[in-house]
């Protein structure tokens, strides 16, 4: 009786088998990226209700970043500053403005400026900005380079695998309080013995213990 199938059918099992597992793990790195923080969240730059250049303001002027953000010492989370500190310089400076337009209508109507949030954390994790500023997490650490940006984006993937790097060796990203808002800070070459220093007395002890952010 003649065969049905050819003899190359007998290696079909096999190239079925190799196909199924080479489509897994390429399907897992694919949902590994395009699910992941890096992939969704980093470079995201929403436009903004008002054309404010964070260039212009923290870059040319050299306005400190806690003149409008000024809770971040002491909340958990970053303030948008409110349209009377945008009137305190506007109402002599540019007044006339176009761009400036809805900050005056706000200001006249009372009602706030809706700005659009950038950075994104999952609402399960939990973050202090007090916490990370006291101990010496400078802005452009997760912010990035801020007073560069025209309209400011996401710069950093803001993951959990990415705050553990930090909460793992501290001693290479804290730097002095004083400064925090300093863009383009160069450390000191002996940085990481002075940072193990003041860990050693302050008793700074990042987590890593998952019921520390998520909670």
């Amino acid at each position: 009786m003649p065969q049905i199938f050819p003899k190359k059918a007998n290696n079909l099992p096999v190239v079925s088998l190799v196909g199924t597992m080479f489509g897994g793990v390429l399907l897992i790195l694919l949902v590994w990226y395009y699910f992941s923080p890096d992939f969704l969240w980093t470079g995201y730059q929403p436009s903004q209700p008002v054309e404010f250049s964070h260039r212009l303001h923290a870059g040319e002027l050299g306005m400190d970043c806690q003149y409008c953000h000024n809770w971040v010492e002491v909340s958990s989370h970053a303030n948008v500053p409110s349209t009377q500190t945008c009137m305190n310089c506007h109402n002599q400076i540019q007044t006339q403005s176009l761009k400036l337009l809805p900050v005056r209508e706000s200001w006249a109507s009372g009602r706030p400026i809706e700005w659009v949030k950038v950075h994104h954390l999952p609402d399960y994790a939990h973050f202090s900005h007090a916490g990370h500023v006291d101990a010496g997490v400078g802005c452009e650490t997760c912010h990035g380079q801020i007073s560069e940006m025209e309209v400011v984006y996401q710069a950093e993937s803001l993951s959990m695998g990415w705050c553990l790097e930090c909460h793992r060796q501290p001693e290479l990203y804290l730097r002095p309080n004083e400064e925090i808002t300093t863009m383009n800070y160069v450390q000191p070459a002996d940085f990481v013995e002075r940072n193990l220093e003041r860990i050693r007395e302050q008793g700074i002890q990042p987590p890593t213990n998952c019921s520390a952010c998520h909670y």
